[in-house]
């Protein structure tokens, strides 16, 4: 399995990005959170096989639509094996 943190950076927050990242995880079979950061950016942490994760990352990297842009993401591998029962949006 693998457990990382993502850090998206650029324009993601107001058209929807949070909730195409859900989608994106339950298509790809990922558990994990999304939350939006102060900054303006989305922190992601998410864990699935390497062959779902390496879709969803890339996935995400495109973003929802044509008014997200993803400027920068930022991926960690974290260690542990979290029980992520499904994957859900952070207030």
């Amino acid at each position: 399995m693998k457990y990382v943190s993502v850090n998206v950076h650029g324009r993601v927050q107001g058209v929807g990005f949070r909730y195409f990242t859900q989608h994106t995880a339950l298509e790809c079979n990922i558990t994990g959170w999304v939350k939006n950061e102060d900054d303006g950016s989305v922190y992601i942490e998410a864990i699935g096989n390497e062959e779902d994760m390496s879709r969803f990352l890339e996935l995400i990297k495109k973003g929802p639509s044509r008014f997200a842009n993803v400027h920068e993401m930022d991926v960690t591998a974290l260690e542990g094996n979290p029980k992520f029962k499904s994957f859900q949006i952070k207030y």
